[in-house]
């Protein structure tokens, strides 16, 4: 009887652990997004410690999007020069093509099963297929934007911002590439629709227009639109159009031109694709993010994001006790708590004015009430209100400005990697800048050396100086140095400089001479652009009125907090 006994339960047991198998098996297994492993750096100072306070990402901002014939997702990032495959379910990501060649703007599979792509800053047009070889279509296209095939397989393309035509790109070899028209109002994210024609927004007049690719003949299809991005047809025909500034997806009816807002997210919508069961997917270059739309119920599915999308420079204040880190993060201005690394944005970049917009931000000072950001790629300095985040002038026309400081008169001290000047400006006129020094060669960094004084860091001969702002005389303090990039100065008068080509924190002692590695085996060092400066994204650092050290490492999106024991 025992032994039947024990034979029963075992049974029991067998049924229960049987059933639990098929419902779990049978149960639906929620899909996350992928996460980024953000390593930190070796400290060699036994003064400090570190720890990730804004762990990193797998971008540098991303825009066009495409899938292949298995709906992988296909987005480029042009500051970080890569083209990268995405899991649509799980958000896995991998390198797909490399710096500089995966500078890609857009993107499209062709009908030979060949990737294509735009190079908007190189003006190239390029293909690969499987293997690793990379062929170029066409070059010196300035501005290469957005990318299309027809539905006989020729292949057109757009400049933007730096041209503004369409052109069809002869794939044979034989042929010269065709200007279908020029001065469209910036053709950008374009589609075929059914009647083989293009349709697209023009970025500058706000509209979407349909665009015969044959004449070039130009009509409006809808109006009303704030910055209209890209525009996809799903397999019905349905045209859907993203608005950057707006955060909307829109369906567009192309007879009537009516619209309906099928989504609301966030600003910094750059792209949007669709894939072969009709899902829409956008891009999002601030949030470093793509998501899933549903195009019934507006809803938004993040396949993959990161906290910061290219954090370049950064600068610290202390507020009620409490470290506030203000970081230029490329497609946006934002804030970080010091404590918690909670992330606040401030605003964002559209290619537009207003209270809340900037201009793709490199480098970020404060003085007072008041927050200096500078553009190297809009050639741009912007002054930002530090209390309500609100934009209160840009002065346009500089030449790759890679940093700036404001003085106690209002006037701004600007360091141009274009003209190797350090300029004095005292308002938004031409004739408003005064050259203060000459042939600095890759100017950095700017940090204030008491009154009427400034420490910059040159990349290129390795040295730190002192300038005076009345003289003009340039005084060597620190040479010897690999690559400076960010660096500042601790409440006990020492230098901490990020050495790009070492991968280091260093601690030089302006008086002596002296130097010491701080923090070793960085994550930074990004390539140079073509035709640019001699470096790539900045790394910058900045300490805080206790000695705590923030470092904002330019490979892996990662913002670091070194702590003083």
């Amino acid at each position: 009887m025992k032994n039947q006994s024990n034979i029963h339960k075992n049974l029991i047991c067998l049924i229960i652990g049987i059933s639990l198998l098929i419902v779990l098996v049978f149960i639906p297994i929620p899909i996350h997004a992928s996460s980024f492993n953000t390593k930190l750096p070796n400290v060699v100072s036994p003064e400090y410690d570190v720890q990730i306070l804004v762990p990193g990402g797998h971008f540098h901002g991303i825009h066009g999007l495409t899938f292949d014939s298995q709906d992988n997702i296909y987005v480029g990032s042009l500051v970080g020069q890569s083209i990268y495959k995405v899991d649509p379910k799980t958000g896995q990501v991998q390198e797909n093509v490399g710096p500089p060649l995966g500078m890609a703007d857009d993107m499209e599979f062709g009908p030979d099963g060949r990737l294509y792509w735009t190079t908007m800053m190189m003006g190239r047009i390029l293909c690969k297929s499987a293997d690793p070889k990379i062929d170029v279509l066409a070059e010196e296209l300035p501005g290469t934007n957005s990318i299309a095939f027809n539905q006989e397989g020729r292949l057109f393309i757009t400049q933007v911002f730096m041209g503004d035509a369409l052109w069809e790109i002869d794939l044979s070899g034989g042929k010269k590439n065709r200007k279908v028209v020029e001065n469209l109002g910036g053709l950008n994210g374009f589609d075929f629709g059914p009647d083989g024609k293009i349709y697209g927004p023009l970025w500058f007049k706000k509209v979407v227009g349909r665009v015969d690719p044959e004449t070039g003949q130009v009509d409006i299809v809808a109006k009303g639109f704030q910055i209209p991005a890209a525009a996809n047809f799903d397999s019905k025909g349905n045209l859907y159009v993203v608005d950057m500034l707006a955060g909307e997806i829109i369906r567009v009816d192309i007879q009537t031109g009516e619209k309906t807002l099928v989504a609301k997210v966030e600003p910094s919508i750059d792209n949007l694709a669709i894939d072969s069961k009709d899902r829409v997917f956008i891009s999002n270059m601030a949030n470093n993010g793509i998501y899933e739309i549903d195009t019934k119920t507006g809803k938004s599915r993040t396949v993959v994001e990161g906290k910061l999308a290219s954090p370049q420079g950064v600068a610290v204040v202390t507020e009620e006790g409490g470290d506030i880190l203000h970081v230029a993060d490329i497609f946006s201005y934002r804030k970080v708590d010091g404590v918690s690394g909670e992330i606040t944005t401030v605003a964002r970049s559209c290619h537009a004015v207003g209270p809340k917009i900037i201009e793709y931000p490199n480098g970020i000072s404060i003085h007072k009430n008041s927050v200096v950001l500078t553009s190297m790629f809009f050639g741009s300095v912007q002054e930002m209100d530090r209390l309500s985040g609100s934009s209160k002038r840009v002065i346009h026309g500089f030449k790759a400005p890679s940093h700036a400081l404001m003085m106690d008169d209002g006037s701004l001290i600007v360091a141009e990697v274009g003209t190797g000047n350090l300029l004095k400006v005292i308002g938004e006129k031409e004739e408003d800048r005064k050259i203060i020094a000459t042939e600095l060669a890759a100017p950095t960094w700017l940090v204030s050396a008491g009154p009427g004084a400034v420490y910059v860091a040159e990349f290129m001969p390795g040295t730190i100086s002192r300038i005076d702002l009345g003289s003009g005389e340039k005084k060597v303090v620190v040479s010897g140095l690999r690559g400076p990039e960010g660096f500042a100065v601790r409440p006990d008068g020492k230098f901490v400089v990020v050495e790009e080509k070492t991968r280091q924190l260093i601690e030089v002692d302006p008086a002596s001479g002296a130097r010491k590695p701080l923090v070793v085996n960085l994550e930074i060092g990004s390539p140079p652009f073509p035709g640019g400066a001699p470096f790539g994204n900045l790394a910058s650092v900045a300490v805080s009125d206790s000695g705590t050290i923030y470092l904002a490492a330019d490979i892996n999106n990662a913002i670091y907090k070194i702590n003083p024991k």
